[in-house]
């Protein structure tokens, strides 16, 4: 047994399953495939998912079986293993599986969940004659675009007709328009590596206000991994979203307030900046400014409705959770991190005796509002590792791209894309 197996059941013995698996992630790809289903099936033991543990014994049991290895990848997508699903698959495709599309449509939306879309794009490319245009020749084109391969995913999306299955419309509409925005973005954004804003609106059609201010060179390259806020960073964000709104030629009517606490501390203080009324927000309300702390604590039924934009409906939030992203896209985003605490939020501080737990801030909402608007919104130095980012750069960009901007529904990308970030696990 290797080192790196041991340590995986002494995790698990150790009833540690979420360090198991994200021990047997990192390994996956290097164990021998029957070794992997073995090792995932005393995985699923541990976390009482009997039909994965099922599937993975048979698999690892019947080895010239291989739609019996095809069976397996499905279940570890669905129970959110996909990192095991990937060796899973590769299997059965390569010892003949009788169905290999599925097979290798499942592999490869176990790489987009593991975020490995160049690989998603070999895997299509090596099974080339099999590719149907739906779905294997949208994947083709959808993860060309988040691996960084524009040319690729221009050339195969010319090659895709009209869907006869109406349902593939709204996919092929958003590889389109995701094309589009990456058309407009050439000329003003490097769209490469380390392009954030570019790629943020390329792929999502949302504007990103700031870039974190530290560690982007260090593995950040402008995003933020866990956020104690600050009043400071509120009024920050609030004035790059001034920006933004000028470049784009954009002028609400309304600041709509959200009804979660958070939201309206920070609606109320956009309204004052801006010079706006509020009101509550409505779904069908017209030419209005929605303004959200963080999309991520919303609830399941205002995201729902939130999808759908109203004519002239601009959705801003302040922070973005992009490790997973909130289930609606929005059009603004003051910034992208992790996880955020409000500033009003309780929270830990070090004091003279060592940790210590400093509670909410139960002030009313509009007192908390007026000390943002007070706030001293000049942007942290940082560690002077972060490129410039003066409004100026942010409004060219904005007034580049914004015949593009506001269009089709909020759908939300799973995935950081082309430019990767450090994260906690």
């Amino acid at each position: 047994m290797t080192s790196e197996l041991h340590e995986v059941r002494h995790l698990l013995a150790a009833d540690d399953v979420s360090g198991a698996a994200r021990r047997l992630r990192s390994i996956a790809d290097t164990l021998p495939v029957h070794e992997m289903a073995m090792i995932t099936a005393e995985l699923a033991d541990h976390a009482e998912l009997d039909k994965l543990a099922q599937a993975a014994r048979a698999a690892a049991s019947v080895p010239d079986h291989p739609d019996a290895w095809t069976l397996f990848g499905y279940e570890c997508i669905e129970y959110g293993v996909p990192f095991a699903a990937i060796p899973a698959l590769r299997e059965a495709l390569r010892t003949g599986t009788t169905k290999p599309n599925l097979a290798l449509s499942e592999l490869v939306y176990a790489f987009e969940d593991e975020h490995r879309h160049a690989e998603a794009v070999e895997a299509l490319l090596a099974h080339e004659s099999i590719l149907r245009p739906y779905p294997e020749r949208y994947l083709l084109t959808y993860d060309s675009i988040l691996a960084g391969d524009l040319d690729r995913a221009r050339t195969e999306f010319a090659r895709l007709p009209a869907p006869e299955n109406q349902d593939w419309l709204p996919a092929r509409d958003r590889a389109h328009r995701m094309l589009l925005r990456a058309d407009r973005t050439t000329p003003v954004s490097p769209l490469d590596g380390a392009d954030l804003r570019g790629w943020h609106y390329t792929l999502t059609g949302g504007y990103l206000a700031t870039l974190s201010p530290y560690g982007f060179d260090a593995g950040m390259t402008g995003r933020w991994a866990y956020l104690g806020d600050q009043l400071e960073l509120c009024r920050h964000t609030l004035d790059r979203l001034s920006v933004i709104l000028r470049a784009a030629g954009r002028t609400p009517s309304s600041v709509s307030l959200l009804p979660d606490r958070s939201d309206r501390i920070l609606g109320m203080a956009a309204a004052e900046l801006l010079g706006l009324p509020m009101v509550e927000y409505a779904p069908d309300r017209t030419d209005t400014l929605v303004v959200a702390y963080a999309l991520g604590d919303l609830d399941p039924d205002l995201s729902r409705n939130l999808t759908t934009r109203a004519t002239g409906q601009i959705l801003f939030e302040h922070a973005t959770y992009w490790v997973r992203p909130p289930a609606v896209a929005a059009d603004i985003s003051g910034l992208l991190c992790q996880l955020a605490i409000e500033p009003w939020g309780p929270h830990t501080r070090l004091g003279d005796n060592g940790p210590e737990t400093v509670p909410a801030d139960s002030r009313p909402e509009s007192e908390i509002a007026r000390e943002i608007v007070r706030a001293d919104g000049a942007p942290d130095s940082g560690d002077d590792r972060t490129p410039p980012d003066p409004d100026h750069v942010l409004a060219d960009f904005v007034a580049a791209t914004r015949d593009t901007w506001l269009l089709g529904s909020r759908t939300p990308v799973n995935s950081p894309g082309p430019v990767r970030s450090s994260f906690f696990g």
